[in-house]
């Protein structure tokens, strides 16, 4: 039976059914799935039940898959193999972490707006998060249109985004929640990179903006102002008719183009009600400048040689 699709907007977001992604998947479902998914940018499967390995493997039909960025750092224990990434209040004990857990003050920075590893040089090109457990309040996932946002921006912004490239690192998000605590190798493993603020999505050819929370400067631009215009892009953006709030259920998979999308955690009691989510990671094919076909400035040079 081929697969069902249910859009949630008419080009934003849609369920799927008829599938069931533990079992591999024939030719024409895999190649449905994709156009689904380049046409709604955020698509979810509900009911599904996975296994790690088989969360993975469906991933892997869309690219290869980037490790977490937990494992940078030597000296912590990871709860999850490297190919999945913990989205969870539960430390390696799998218990509910503690108000002032390292790992906790990372992970608030997740309830800012954000695009998925933009802060690496090589971007993500879709997330995967599977629900395990869920809170019984709160915990809701919002994502932003980027594509309708970049279409209704007024004249004078469409003229002057093209060709900006902006430098994100994962520090000059969490700056913004007072997280601080990253290790050496972390830093030498996530320094500043760049990225342009417009693409183009090749599969269907639609223009969007690419920000994130994860931005601490624009190249050429004095800092104040290209803050302020990050400010200004993410307020616009994440207006209501752009959004998308997903209400968790147990054993949701949701599938987001990080190209053109961001997205962030809404608030739960993260001290009293578990919330344990699986996320893998899919990796673009290149740099956005690359893609764009946007030089790097030398003063990027050195951010791309440490990659």
């Amino acid at each position: 039976m081929a697969i069902t699709i249910y859009p949630i907007t008419a080009q934003f977001a849609a369920e799927i059914g008829d599938v069931d992604l533990a079992h591999p998947l024939d030719a024409d479902d895999v190649a449905a799935i994709k156009q689904a998914f380049w046409d709604y940018a955020v698509v979810i499967f509900p009911e599904q039940n996975l296994t790690q390995e088989q969360h993975v493997a469906f991933a892997k039909y869309i690219g290869p898959i980037e490790p977490t960025i937990g494992a940078y750092r030597p000296d912590s224990k990871l709860r999850l193999p490297p190919e999945l990434v913990d989205i969870s209040n539960l430390n390696v004990r799998n218990e509910i972490w503690g108000e002032k857990s390292r790992l906790r003050g990372l992970q608030l920075g997740n309830r800012l707006w954000h695009t998925d590893s933009s802060f690496k040089y090589l971007p993500a090109r879709a997330s995967l998060l599977y629900a395990r457990t869920i809170a019984p309040v709160g915990g809701h996932t919002e994502f932003a249109d980027l594509r309708a946002a970049y279409d209704a921006l007024d004249d004078s912004l469409k003229r002057k985004l093209p060709g900006l490239i902006a430098i994100h690192a994962l520090a000059y998000s969490r700056q913004r929640t007072g997280f601080s605590n990253f290790s050496e190798s972390e830093r030498k493993e996530l320094p500043p990179v760049p990225q342009v603020m417009v693409r183009t999505i090749p599969e269907n050819g639609c223009k969007s903006l690419y920000i994130a929370s994860h931005i601490g400067r624009i190249i050429g631009m004095p800092d104040d102002e290209a803050l302020a215009l990050v400010d200004q892009l993410i307020a616009h953006a994440t207006q209501r008719q752009f959004v998308y709030t997903h209400r968790w259920r147990l054993h949701d998979l949701v599938m987001w183009d990080d190209r053109c999308t961001m997205h962030r955690g809404t608030e739960y009691d993260d001290l009293r009600w578990t919330r344990d989510m699986h996320r893998a990671t899919v990796s673009d094919i290149a740099n956005t400048c690359e893609q764009e076909g946007v030089a790097i400035p030398g003063e990027s040079q050195h951010s791309r040689e440490q990659q």
